[in-house]
């Protein structure tokens, strides 16, 4: 049981990390209305990531719990969306998105397991 806590605890940080990282990073978009729009969206899609899990710490039932952490991995591909049209429309340097795109899509390949992995147990 301690292993589980260990690897919640884990992501739950990691995911803490991110959201920080993308708070910093939303500080440097240009103040412009795309830039306020970009920084508002990807800020509130990123650290709902992690405010879903800690949500789903406290599942009422199996599906409440799978609700959740669904919800999580469709706001990480939010996110990953807002990183990609920062890249895309070049408003912020490549050099600074490529590592939070990187680790978007690893928490997206994280969440896709772990949702997969639900739906195949038993969810009452």
């Amino acid at each position: 049981m301690r292993k589980l806590d260990s690897y919640k605890n884990n992501l739950l940080e990691r995911l803490k990390q991110f959201s920080i990282s993308i708070i910093k990073l939303s500080s440097k978009f240009p103040k412009n209305p795309a830039g306020f729009t970009l920084a508002d969206q990807l800020v509130r899609a990123s650290t709902s990531i992690g405010s879903n899990l800690v949500e789903a710490q406290e599942a009422v039932s199996g599906k409440d719990f799978l609700y959740k952490v669904n919800h999580a991995l469709k706001e990480a591909k939010e996110t990953y969306y807002w990183l990609e049209l920062l890249n895309d429309s070049l408003l912020m340097p490549k050099e600074e998105l490529m590592p939070l795109l990187q680790e978007t899509e690893e928490i997206v390949k994280i969440l896709v397991v772990t949702v997969k992995k639900l739906r195949t147990k038993k969810i009452n």
